[in-house]
């Protein structure tokens, strides 16, 4: 379903003002790859020094770069106050999804972004027929581990020194 133009009701959180935001979840397109580069490298520039600069750059991807990535991939961005400010993809796999390329931004993140992205892949998932949805995400992530275990996901394995020396935990939900 990679040309489905849904988008996902929106859903507030409370900030740090008075007034509650809203996150906007859509399907990304073509032209959000400026935005979703700048947010990548606004997302891992906070890791350097914690995590391998080969990783890093993997997860920084020129516009070139992500075009590629989009082939055969469904990417939702996450906005607030017409700000991206979160994406993720899914990634269809034998039956299953695999949900990749999670990030918030650093100023967005406890408010509801996450969520409402994990949310709308888990949706997409079941609107393609998928019986799983899955992640694997990096030890060090601790935030990325229990947004996805409050979201219903289980813990379903662990790779040692997986991708650049560093442990990936998978989790699960099944649909």
């Amino acid at each position: 379903m990679a040309g489905d133009k849904s988008s996902v009701k929106p859903s507030s959180a409370a900030s740090s003002s008075a007034t509650p935001s809203v996150v906007m979840v859509t399907q990304a397109t073509h032209t959000d790859i400026p935005d979703v580069c700048a947010l990548y490298k606004r997302v891992w520039d906070e890791f350097k020094g914690k995590l391998p600069d080969e990783l890093i750059k993997t997860w920084e991807p020129s516009p070139l770069e992500f075009t590629s990535w989009m082939e055969g991939v469904t990417y939702f961005a996450a906005r607030r106050d017409k700000k991206l400010v979160g994406i993720v993809a899914c990634t269809p796999n034998d039956g299953a999804v695999q949900i990749e390329h999670l990030a918030v931004d650093p100023e967005s993140r406890r408010l509801d972004v996450g969520t409402s992205l994990v949310n709308a892949a888990i949706e997409w998932s079941r609107r393609s027929n998928a019986n799983s949805i899955w992640a694997e995400t990096l030890e060090i992530f601790e935030g990325a581990i229990h947004l996805f275990q409050k979201l219903g996901f289980k813990p379903c394995g662990e790779l040692h020194r997986h991708f650049w020396n560093q442990d990936v935990h998978v989790l699960e939900r099944v649909l």
